[in-house]
């Protein structure tokens, strides 16, 4: 997939979608923090040595693995685009109902009064339900999009360490390499 391609969209309550491709971002990234706690020392130095096509292969899989959570937060603005337009055609069906029923009761001579207060009472909870439908849509979905912000911040932050690791160590080669020359250059 290019990075202009748009990924489809994923069912995270599908057995082992989003959760498993989660453990295994979070296992790659201690896999990379384990191959730079576990890497050869540069003698004479603070610098360590690492397999660049294995740290290039870890750094692929990571970049691979980022667009599911983007897949996942896709599906929950479509799961909160089908709970509004659900909420709405519900509350369209109680309304219609509502003023159904009004018109039923007006035809009544003798209950026209209450008919009226009823169909207005109706209508009232009809459009009270159908806010109170969207609001909890709306903090499903804000709690959704929450949490999925929170994981993504979490594997920037721990593939930003992993890559201020890798730049602090090759940044030792070269002040060792600079020693080096400078002592060549001085004998």
């Amino acid at each position: 997939m290019s990075d202009y391609e748009v990924p489809e969209v994923v069912d995270v309550h599908e057995p082992n979608r989003g959760r498993g491709d989660a453990i295994d971002l979070d296992n790659r990234l201690r896999q990379l923090e384990r191959m730079v706690s576990e890497a050869k020392i540069v003698p004479l130095s603070s610098s360590i040595m690492l397999n660049r096509a294995e740290v290039d292969g870890i750094i692929d899989d990571l970049r691979h693995a980022m667009p599911e959570e983007l897949r996942q937060a896709r599906w929950v603005v479509k799961e909160r685009e089908e709970v509004l337009e659900s909420a709405h055609a519900e509350s369209q069906r109680i309304i219609d109902e509502a003023r159904s029923e009004r018109a039923r009761l007006i035809s009544r001579t003798e209950v026209v009064e209450a008919a009226n207060r009823e169909a207005a009472r109706i209508v009232e909870d009809a459009q009270e339900r159908a806010r109170q439908m969207r609001l909890d849509a709306d903090d499903y979905v804000d709690g959704k999009l929450a949490n999925f912000e929170i994981v993504l911040n979490k594997t920037l932050q721990a593939v930003d360490r992993g890559r201020e690791k890798l730049r602090g160590r090759l940044h030792g080669d070269e002040l060792v390499e600079d020693l080096n020359a400078h002592d060549e250059g001085g004998l």
